[in-house]
């Protein structure tokens, strides 16, 4: 398997190392305090073992999205804060994550220590995978450990440029969470294989949908995306998002694997949405009507925002079925509460039949972990993934740019002879 060629964390020898520990903590702030601690929360397994052995750790991380630019509201102290009272001792701060004070920070650091490091995106040379500052932002160190998986399909100097400057790069526990999960996907999985896919866009899992019919049983269509899906099937979808330039390449994909997608028989309508509320949640008129599609199509002036009694009903019997089910994307609009029957109704049945029957299910990251969450069915799947995007590129091409830079132990058994 994958993982099985890459050095891991706890292959090599850490007391007294320096290690360059990439970690997701992208969380959501509100006045200066950690709104949701899951991310932090995912890397303490890697964080503590480093503490545990003795290791001096700088951590690098980003957060939003800063365009290169320092915005105080996008400062990792509050998680720096955060993590120290969660770990019971002091986590170092530093005010950047190159320059003077990371340095200084960095040369400070005694055995079992830890520091983090400023946002690494208010810096533009990180997304421009500038080789100069990855070479600085590797600060010396003697091992780079990658744990943020949700990162690991872009190519950037803190999870690629860095590899080139230190002497080994190792995965983290969470990473190698990640691809174990995955790899029970992607290679051999059992069959009956159910794939749910929801969401917006089609355009961001055109590939995955393409690469799944071959070992995909059955793949069911939900969210918005299923509105591109219905045009191409020459369905009237009203007002309801569509992305007019993919109905051919949808219209293709139903051709070469019509036996295997499935579309939604009925759907919830509302004659008025707004997706650019300044308010937290979409707008939409309430109550819902519902569209049979063996009768009618969606009306002008009309907005579908969830899967239909009749679709959860199919969808449901179907996974009833499955020993292996992935899901990535909701059924529809699950911030509000009238159109998220499809989509907790989902989560629902996966919960159920994890507990009655010898299932693996894995949640693909994204809307559908936040949906999942919120159900308060979380931890009744196998696995929920910490990346959407990461997820969906992974069972698509079976690795990932950062993932691929991480070092071999087959490599390091041809050039030494050991590993």
């Amino acid at each position: 398997m994958y993982s099985e060629n890459k050095f891991f964390i706890e292959d090599v020898p850490c007391e007294n190392k320096l290690i360059a520990l990439r970690c997701d903590l992208n969380v959501p702030l509100q006045n200066g305090c950690v709104q949701d601690e899951t991310r932090i929360k995912e890397s303490l397994q890697t964080i503590r073992y480093l503490q545990e052995q003795k290791a001096r750790t700088f951590i690098i991380s980003h957060l939003g999205r800063p365009k290169g630019k320092i915005q105080d509201e996008l400062r990792l102290r509050p998680v720096a804060e955060r993590l120290s009272e969660i770990l019971g001792t002091q986590v170092m701060y530093a005010s950047d994550c190159v320059g003077e004070d990371a340095k200084a920070k960095i040369a400070s650091l005694q055995k079992g220590d830890i520091a983090l490091l400023e946002n690494v995106r208010f810096h533009r040379e990180e997304i421009q995978n500038d080789p100069s500052f990855s070479k600085k932002l590797s600060h010396g160190a003697d091992y780079f450990v990658n744990d943020a998986f949700g990162t690991a399909h872009r190519e950037h100097c803190s999870n690629c440029g860095i590899t080139r400057f230190v002497p080994l790069s190792l995965m983290g526990y969470l990473i190698r969470k990640e691809t174990l999960a995955l790899e029970k996907i992607s290679q051999n999985p059992r069959h009956p294989f159910a794939v749910i896919c929801g969401g917006v866009k089609i355009s961001d899992k055109i590939d995955l949908i393409e690469s799944l019919t071959r070992s995909a049983d059955q793949i069911l269509i939900g969210g918005a995306m299923a509105f591109t899906f219905l045009r191409a099937k020459n369905i009237q979808t009203g007002n309801s998002l569509v992305e007019e330039d993919k109905v051919e390449i949808a219209k293709n994909l139903l051709a070469k694997a019509k036996e295997k997608i499935l579309l939604p028989l009925d759907l919830m309508v509302s004659s008025f949405l707004d997706l650019h509320s300044s308010s937290s949640s979409p707008k939409i008129s309430i109550p819902l009507q519902l569209i049979s599609l063996d009768i009618q199509a969606v009306p002008d002036g009309y907005y579908a925002v969830d899967i239909g009694p009749k679709t959860i009903a199919k969808y449901q019997a179907i996974l009833s079925k499955a020993k292996t089910i992935f899901w990535n994307g909701p059924m529809g609009i699950f911030e509000i509460a009238e159109a998220s029957q499809g989509t907790f109704a989902t989560a629902s049945m996966i919960a159920k039949l994890m507990d009655k029957n010898d299932i693996y299910s894995v949640i693909g990251g994204g809307d559908s972990a936040a949906a999942i969450t919120q159900s308060g069915f979380k931890d009744k799947v196998s696995h929920v993934s910490t990346g959407g995007g990461a997820s969906l590129e992974f069972l698509n091409q079976a690795d990932l740019p950062a993932l691929s830079l991480l070092s071999s132990k087959e490599a390091s058994y041809q050039t030494t002879g050991r590993l």
